[in-house]
């Protein structure tokens, strides 16, 4: 039995033994020919032996070459590149090439035909240029032969460095590894103008070598005046566009809004307790917010209230809904068109418009008619948006911002990086008008102006300072080169926003209004003891609350004018009569009468808003001084796979 179990066990592993090796993808050799040229330029020629099994290796391999390298002074600069010839076990080979982040990606091979097993020759030839550092006593060729981004291992790396006739190097070097590493894992040897470099062991996947070759100063034509300028706005056209675009629209802006966009001097301010000019509570509203405030619904609750007040009309403040029912009291004076537009749908006695869901449609085409019919009437009389002004400045920015992005030699983790950080502008700069349009209401023109640009500056640059460091970190190869382009997007965006809420004018009648609003916002917001010490200032009561409160809605001071009145009520100088006090304009909760009217507006206001029906969408330093060179550094490198 033992006998037959050891011969069994012997069979096995024979016939294990003759299996054959399971299939596994390399490149067996990795030969790279580079010609340097009395002009600097190199011509390279790659012969890559590679092992196709069809895992990864189904029709051909791809080549991956980074279109940036370093300067001696460490600045990012672009090379050039182009593709000779691509060759296949000696014959010619379909190829293609793609953009990919920081390079070019060159695809051997047909997407319709298939490698058949075995080992297979690739030849790539290719041109590139600025790949020689011009030190002050000598030149340098620091060349990454393979890259460290190829998907294989590789068994034999090596590397033939020929220069023009008659120049012989004065110093090498060679690095092995990983990207960063300073191994010596090869062999060097110089004939004359030749260099060659060879492994002197296998290599990792992830790991490449670096060739150095060091020059005597002038081996090598140094690019002239005329090409280094070529060069230098090769490498900063971006930069120049977005920094000279930049000044240009902020230029256009200033002088556009010195033109039409400064506003009339402001007069003096006034206390005051009745409209300016006779205005309604909607106008009011209109006035003071150079348009709508609220998408109109602020100015709706205000013209509404009004003509409740009036006794026109009937609120029925509900949980779920208000109701404006129409009274018997006929009209008599010409209602302003906003107010005619809300009369209008309720024109018969105890007819009722209710604002809730199932009416939402309905609410919408109100609140459209109703904004409209005044726009009608009073648009361009109070303030001008000079839009046109803002047009042509954002037609302007959008020109440069383009050819910023196609002209700048971006590659796509830079664009990423430019519409994050302009997207961080955009939103800091708004927020920092907001705020610094809260801050200074009622203050002097240029405390205003001048409070709204340092918060709109300060604000875009903290965010877009901030948005650089998130993109710098995630994205690890924006460059200095970049910071000033992306920058003068970001400050292109800020100035745009910036100047939307800057570029609108009051007409002089407009300012006079708003003088005049102002003054009443003033009498509706003092306090109590100083608002009786006004001279000529009527007494507190029902019909003199009353009368303002749809102006207090307008400007949205509701609150601070309702909560004096509540004090008045409370006081024993009001009497008992004026204690009971319930207005038959509106049907609703008393308690607390003031604080619930006090918020009237802003209750109307998200009442008539969850009514409305939603949208639906529909469907660098010198390889040869202070230990700069690493596996990994130079020009050339990238990296490879198969598809």
């Amino acid at each position: 039995m033992k006998t037959i179990a050891a011969r069994c066990l012997a069979l096995f592993v024979f016939m294990l033994a003759a299996l054959p090796a399971a299939a596994e993808e390399f490149i067996s050799s990795y030969h790279s020919v580079v010609d340097v040229a009395k002009s600097g330029e190199l011509t390279v020629t790659e012969t890559i032996t590679a092992r196709a099994e069809g895992d990864r290796i189904k029709r051909g391999i791809f080549r991956d070459f980074p279109l940036y390298a370093l300067d001696k002074n460490g600045n990012r600069t672009k090379v050039g590149f182009k593709v000779l010839s691509v060759e296949r076990d000696g014959s010619p080979e379909d190829w293609r090439t793609e953009s990919i982040d920081g390079g070019i990606r060159i695809y051997t091979g047909n997407a319709d035909r298939f490698l058949p097993t075995g080992d297979h020759v690739f030849q790539i030839t290719y041109t590139t240029d600025r790949q020689i550092r011009y030190f002050d006593t000598y030149d340098e060729l620091t060349w990454n032969v393979t890259g460290n981004g190829w998907q294989f291992a590789m068994r034999d790396i090596s590397a033939t460095v020929s220069l023009p006739q008659g120049v012989t190097p004065t110093d090498t070097a060679v690095f092995t590894g990983p990207l960063g590493a300073k191994g010596k894992d090869a062999r060097i040897m110089t004939e004359g103008n030749e260099v060659f470099f060879a492994s002197t062991r296998p290599f990792y996947q992830g790991e490449g070598m670096t060739v150095a070759v060091k020059l005597p100063k002038g081996a090598i034509d140094a690019p002239s005046a005329a090409q280094e300028r070529s060069w230098w706005w090769q490498d900063h056209l971006g930069s120049v566009l977005g920094v000279s675009g930049f000044i240009l629209i902020l230029l256009y802006y200033y002088r556009a809004w010195s033109a039409v966009g400064r506003d009339p001097a402001k007069g003096i301010i006034v206390p005051r307790w009745d409209a300016p000019e006779g205005l309604s509570p909607a106008l009011v509203n209109y006035v003071d917010n150079h348009g709508f405030s609220e998408n109109g619904w602020t100015a709706f609750s205000a013209a509404a209230l009004d003509l409740a007040v009036k006794g026109y009309v009937v609120l029925e403040d509900l949980k779920s809904s208000l109701v404006i029912r129409r009274t018997e009291k006929p009209i008599k004076e010409k209602l302003q068109a906003g107010e005619a537009k809300i009369i209008n749908t309720v024109d018969e006695p105890s007819l009722a418009f209710e604002i809730n869901k199932k009416n939402g449609s309905r609410v919408v085409s109100l609140g459209n008619a109703f904004r409209k019919a005044i726009e009608t009437e009073h648009s361009g009389k109070y303030y001008h948006a000079n839009s046109g002004f803002i047009a042509l400045g954002v037609a302007l920015s959008i020109i440069v911002v383009f050819a910023v992005v196609v002209f700048g030699n971006f590659e796509p983790e830079a664009l990423v990086t430019m519409f994050v950080i302009g997207i961080m502008s955009f939103v800091g700069t708004i927020f920092a008008l907001l705020f610094g349009k809260s801050l200074t209401r009622g203050g002097s023109l240029l405390k205003r102006i001048g409070m709204i640009v340092v918060l709109a500056l300060v604000g875009s640059m903290l965010i877009s300072g901030i948005g650089g460091a998130i993109s710098v970190v995630s994205l690890k190869t924006l460059e200095a080169l970049h910071i000033p382009a992306i920058m003068s997007v970001a400050g292109i965006i800020a100035t745009n926003v910036l100047f939307l809420m800057l570029m609108g004018a009051p007409t002089p009648l407009g300012r006079k209004l708003m003088d005049g609003i102002e003054g009443l916002r003033l009498y509706l917001t003092v306090a109590e003891k100083d608002r009786m010490n006004m001279q000529g200032a009527p007494a507190m009561s029902p019909q003199h609350f009353e009368t303002l409160l749809p102006y207090a809605v307008a400007l949205g001071v509701e609150k601070p004018w309702s909560a004096a009145f509540e004090t008045w009520l409370a006081s024993a100088a009001a009497g008992a009569a004026a204690g009971a006090y319930a207005p038959n304009w509106y049907s609703g909760n008393y308690n607390n009468f003031g604080e619930r009217i006090g918020g009237f507006s802003s209750s109307m206001a998200s009442t008539i808003a969850s009514t409305i029906p939603q949208q639906t969408s529909s469907s660098s330093s010198s390889s040869f001084s202070g230990g700069g060179g690493s596996s990994g550094s130079g020009g050339g490198g990238g990296g490879g796979g198969g598809w």
